[in-house]
């Protein structure tokens, strides 16, 4: 059983970075909106990224649900998201 709530931040700003929370938390999942054109999801702690993942050229694949194991990924510092021209929004959940 966790001891942390989970909450969530959206964001549809592509080309700089979004600052999703400014402090130590963890990433444990997040739904991406990819368009009619190939694009990246960046993740970054801080200034230093931790990864990237390419989202299909395809609107018509809808949103793409990611959860991840166990404790999710530890941001330090502050996490942080860039988006390019062919991810139209996302949603991250994080605690």
């Amino acid at each position: 059983m966790s001891s942390s709530d989970i909450f969530a931040k959206s964001t549809t700003t592509t080309g700089s970075d979004v600052t999703l929370f400014a402090g130590p938390i963890r990433i444990k999942g997040f739904i991406v909106t990819p368009t009619g054109t190939a694009g990246t999801v960046t993740f970054k702690d801080g200034s230093t990224t931790l990864f990237a993942l390419s989202t299909a050229a395809s609107a018509a694949s809808g949103p793409v649900q990611i959860s991840l194991p166990s404790e999710g990924i530890k941001c330090s510092t502050n996490a942080t998201v860039n988006l390019t021209a062919g991810v139209s929004a996302i949603t991250v959940f994080m605690a």
